[in-house]
């Protein structure tokens, strides 16, 4: 069976069935009981006309059997009316009630004892219900045999009358209960139809946020929805400080190199075209960074893996002032980053301290104060900065050497990466005098073992 994708449908037919179900179940214990009430009822019936029946009967002068007054409770004068009598003497002389006209009722099974109740066919294939006994008169040397019956055709209306009371009964209980849920459903999952309809709003801009009152089941998704829409406002703009970055650190030496080949000889035009064509180039890709921004997706790395990688390679960059670059920590704990970003960050960071560095850098990877973070710390044992200098080394694009290479944007790159990734950078002194750049990034959980 294929359930259909709507929630309120699904409920409703789950509902159904199972109150078709119970309904069904309890409907069918209610009549049972309903029926062999009204049947007992009818053999009581039977039993006592029965009793009136054997009261009544007596021992004539002549010896045979006669009813000393006629049994009340029942039409048993009417030929052909539903309730019979009849007593069969010892020596088979049979009296019957005026009801059964020239009909006898069908003889009962021989040695049984007590009263004996039976379903027979009795006149016009009327169905009859038979209490029957035997019994000794005074004076008789053998029992007679005492019968009595009822029709059940009213009995069987009554039965058939009660079956579909019930039946209606029911099917109108089970039909308001799947309706009540229907409606309760519906009524629940308005909140939800609001959700949609806001997130709908968001989506084309016609509301910043969601901003609205939920109940609390839905409350939770709410809130992580703004988060969300939240984020993705945070990363645009960030995608945009970043391609802000690019742009003003590839804008001008694009220009330098335009100008300078606009002064020399006429012979160059196609110098001049290729520039065109990079600087159209860059823009291409600047175009493309803003629009993949939002689509990257956080797999998770490694910082020690990372780190010494880096490590390796800054090693072979520097390799003619003999820097001591060491990389230690927790191998195995995960950072929830992409890599490619991780690398960048790192990149700066380890780059930009080899480069002040007078002898020694130190990269270290541990888990944060927090739990939640882990702490990447890259320090050197150079010069170092002061407060001011600190301050101003967390600006966009700031230059705090001038005769060093670099466009000065290694910091503010880290910083805003970090606050990509719900990270932080913070900037001090080392222990041993120089800068140290400590990246707090969120940590991911380890993968269960066993």
């Amino acid at each position: 069976m294929r359930w259909p994708r709507s929630l309120a449908v699904r409920l409703a037919l789950a509902t159904g069935l199972w109150v078709a179900a119970g309904l069904g179940a309890a409907a069918w214990f209610v009549a049972d009981i309903a029926v062999r009430q009204v049947e007992a009822a009818f053999d009581g019936r039977l039993a006592a006309l029965l009793d009136a029946v054997v009261a009544a009967a007596a021992t004539s002068a002549e010896g045979g059997i006669v009813l000393s007054r006629a049994p009340a409770g029942a039409d048993f004068e009417r030929p052909f009316s539903g309730a019979y009598w009849q007593v069969t003497a010892p020596d088979g002389a049979v009296r019957t009630s005026r009801s059964l006209w020239d009909q006898v009722l069908p003889p009962a099974a021989a040695g049984h004892q007590g009263v004996l109740l039976r379903d027979v066919t009795g006149p016009r294939n009327e169905r009859l219900r038979v209490a029957e006994r035997d019994l000794l008169l005074p004076g008789a040397s053998a029992p007679a045999h005492v019968a009595v019956g009822l029709s059940r055709a009213g009995t069987e209306a009554d039965i058939a009358r009660l079956r579909r009371t019930l039946l209606v009964t029911f099917a109108v209980l089970g039909l308001g209960l799947v309706g009540g849920v229907v409606a309760t459903v519906v009524a629940g999952l308005a909140p939800l139809r609001r959700v949609r309809q806001a997130l709908a709003d968001v989506r084309q801009g016609r509301r910043a946020r969601f901003d609205m009152a939920a109940p609390s089941e839905i409350a939770p998704l709410v809130a992580e929805l703004d988060a969300l829409v939240s984020a993705n406002r945070a990363t645009v703009e960030r995608a945009r400080s970043h391609v802000g970055n690019l742009a003003h650190a590839l804008k001008t030496p694009l220009a330098v190199l335009r100008n300078a080949l606009d002064a020399a000889a006429p012979d160059l035009p196609v110098a001049r075209t290729e520039a065109a064509a990079l600087e159209r180039l860059v823009h291409h890709h600047l175009a493309r960074a803003r629009t993949t921004a939002l689509a990257s997706t956080t797999t998770g790395a490694a910082p020690f893996e990372v780190a010494t990688q880096i490590a390796t390679a800054m090693r072979r960059l520097f390799a003619e002032r003999g820097l001591a670059i060491a990389v230690t920590g927790d191998p195995v704990r995960r950072v929830r980053v992409d890599p490619q970003d991780l690398t960048e960050m790192l990149g700066n960071l380890m780059e930009n301290a080899c480069t002040h560095a007078r002898s020694r850098v130190a990269v270290s990877v541990a888990e944060a104060a927090a739990g939640n973070e882990v702490a990447i710390a890259v320090a050197d044992d150079g010069p170092g900065l002061s407060e001011a200098e600190l301050e101003q080394a967390r600006r966009r694009g700031v230059r705090l050497d001038e005769a060093a290479p670099g466009s000065g944007l290694g910091l503010a790159i880290a910083a805003d990466l970090a606050a990509l990734h719900g990270g932080r950078l913070d900037l001090g002194r080392a222990p041993e005098g120089g800068l140290r750049a400590a990246l707090h990034l969120p940590a991911q959980p380890l993968p269960q073992t066993g």
